[in-house]
């Protein structure tokens, strides 16, 4: 029975995806498309249970095992072997450690594979090409632990009473466990993101973030599809076509406004918004299933229908796909080609592949596709597609040119702060000769010391030969705070040099005003001070490093020894250094580090003209 109007709530989920991936800048919050998908899961496969137990007085685990993996697997297996050819034309890095990828994929462990690589869809070099599996993973992990349950849920009615008595029973069994599990899961989320800068590992979880399931599970027991419970009907008695339409567009329009809204790094949106997103999502649920009953005479539109039925599919393609295109054209022929291209592939594997394998027959534009017909094409292209997987498997890099760049350069940082170290020790230690210091000398150790993130040491090694008498401290992942440290670390230890250069900001915090004021107010007379903006072609105005720049570029006006080193607007106007990137790292294009070094260079000059900080 197949229920009109729910194909609304899947195509609501699948856009705000499609928009969020394609324009994550700009609409910010379209990740809440994900728990529309798993509410709606959570609704239809707790409904169908409720609906064979009535049916049969039983609920058959293992047959609900089978339509799972016959709806899941096939199109996921189709998608990653049609995929990974298209991996020919964009540079070699994007398939980095690509075999753990597929396994994951394959395996349903995506989430916590990126859990353990530190992955996400918004922090990545080089994105995953399957990092969006990781839902499927949870939606897989839901489906094994609720069936089961299930199972012994009905096999505990049945012995308890029979007739409608156990059908009855086995509804409140599954109402109390939704509503259970659901508040577990929520309150997880709400306290494990408590702290985080990072929200991935609770975003990821499938013990955190498997509570939109058993929200949509929960309306499944109440309202059901053939087997209808007591509310529902009472509902619907009470109910009209205007009203269910309006349930429907409200829960709509709230639900691309969370879209517009919500951000991925916000912690509200653990505490609260993916809550508030579930709820709406549930409620345009139950008002479809409303207007399904009220309108007995009006067909779904077939280009509505066309649409939900290929949307898992699409969902499959879509990621992979952009992560391509957009990396060989502009962004909004990336979206669109990405978009058709999704679609004609998703259409020929829900129309045509999936049932022929399943054993099925496939009717394409009226004609009838047995798998005898299509049996030695399917298969020979099957076999060179894997062979082609094992090929891109076995010859992808370990590391990233980028993730090699870094870790290289990090390992000639440690050499380096083994020699400062061991200066600056003997310094401490070797008696000095008294000397007639002027009151009021501030002269500083004359050179420059750099003091950067991951994109510095990315460029670390070059910068070192072409910015003269220059120290560098550089880590991934430094944020303001932690580069405070590190300059009074070094002040401590003398080993500070007159020119102090901070290249911070790609990883700013809300407190980026303060720890940049602090580094202002603490550094020693003498010295002056160079702030490098930071670059990030994704970044609006409102990201707290497009505020950093602003705040940056302000500074000098109040404080003479203040220079900036305006990367933020010199790297916009080169994009070709950043092509094939995250638009953030640059390391290992040889443009990239002249023109950083040269910013420096330049801010460097335009410093000795400047002050040095008074006392």
């Amino acid at each position: 029975m197949r229920i009109k109007w729910f194909s609304l709530v899947r195509i609501t989920g699948l856009v705000l995806v499609l928009t969020y991936h394609f324009f994550q800048t700009q609409f910010t919050g379209g990740f809440i498309g994900v728990d529309i998908f798993f509410t709606f899961s959570g609704f239809l496969i707790t409904s169908l249970m409720v609906d064979e137990f009535a049916r049969s007085d039983n609920f058959k685990l293992m047959a609900f095992y089978g339509r799972r993996f016959y709806r899941i697997v096939p199109p996921l297996f189709i998608a990653v072997l049609l995929v990974l050819p298209l991996t020919y034309l964009i540079d070699h890095d994007f398939v980095t450690d690509i075999g753990k990828q597929v396994a994951a994929a394959l395996g349903f462990t995506t989430n916590y594979f990126e859990i353990a690589t530190g992955g996400s869809y918004e922090n990545k070099f080089i994105p995953h090409l399957f990092v969006h599996t990781w839902s499927l993973a949870v939606e897989m992990h839901f489906y094994i632990l609720w069936g089961l349950i299930a199972w012994l849920v009905a096999k505990i009615s049945r012995r308890l009473a029979s007739g409608r008595r156990a059908l009855t029973r086995f509804r409140w069994g599954l109402g109390l466990l939704t509503t259970a599990f659901a508040i577990e899961s929520f309150v997880m989320m709400y306290f494990g993101a408590v702290g985080l800068k990072d929200f991935s590992p609770v975003y990821f979880s499938s013990l955190t973030h498997c509570f939109p399931f058993f929200v949509g599970g929960l309306i499944g027991v109440l309202s059901g599809i053939k087997a209808q419970g007591p509310i529902y009907r009472w509902t619907t008695a009470h109910c009209n076509p205007i009203i269910a339409g309006a349930v429907m567009l409200i829960s709509f329009i709230l639900l691309v406004a969370l879209g517009d809204r919500m951000k991925f790094d916000a912690l509200q949106t653990y505490q609260g918004g993916l809550l508030l997103a579930t709820v709406l999502a549930g409620i345009m649920i139950y008002g479809a299933r409303l207007l399904h009953d009220h309108t007995p005479n009006l067909k779904e539109p077939r280009w509505m229908t066309f649409l939900a039925d290929v949307s898992y599919s699409v969902y499959l393609y879509h990621w992979p796909l952009y992560v391509i295109f957009s990396h060989m054209m502009v962004n909004w022929l990336a979206a669109l080609l990405t978009t058709v291209l999704s679609i004609i592939l998703s259409a020929l594997s829900y129309y045509v592949l999936e049932p022929v394998i399943a054993g099925k027959r496939a009717h394409v534009f009226g004609h009838t596709v047995t798998w005898r017909q299509l049996q030695l094409p399917v298969i020979t292209a099957g076999v060179l597609l894997a062979v082609n997987t094992g090929v891109v498997v076995k010859n992808a890099p370990q590391l990233s040119t980028l993730e090699q760049n870094l870790w290289v350069s990090g390992i000639y940082q440690d050499i380096d702060k083994i020699g400062t170290t061991h200066e600056a020790v003997l310094a401490a230690v070797t008696p000095k000769k008294k000397q007639a210091t002027p009151k009021g000398d501030q002269e500083k150790a004359p050179g420059v010391s750099i003091i950067g993130d991951s994109v510095t040491l990315g460029t670390r090694s070059y910068l070192g030969d072409h910015v003269a008498n220059s120290n560098i401290d550089a880590e991934g992942d430094r944020t303001m705070n932690l580069a405070y440290k590190v300059m009074m670390n070094q002040q401590r230890s003398h080993t500070l040099r007159q020119y102090v250069v901070i290249c911070i900001g790609t990883n700013a915090l809300d407190d980026y005003e303060e720890q940049t004021r602090k580094i202002i107010h603490d550094l020693e007379p003498g010295h002056k001070l160079i702030l490098m903006t930071p670059y990030n072609a994704r970044a609006d105005a409102d990201w707290n490093s497009s505020k950093l720049a602003v705040l940056e570029r302000r500074l000098p006006a109040k404080y003479k020894f203040i220079t900036v080193a305006d990367w933020g607007k010199i790297a916009a106007q080169h994009p070709e250094v950043f092509k094939g990137t995250d638009g953030v790292h640059f390391g290992g294009i040889r443009a990239g580090d002249i023109l950083y070094a040269k910013v420096i260079n330049q801010a460097l000059t335009a410093a000795k003209q400047t002050p040095a900080k008074p006392a």
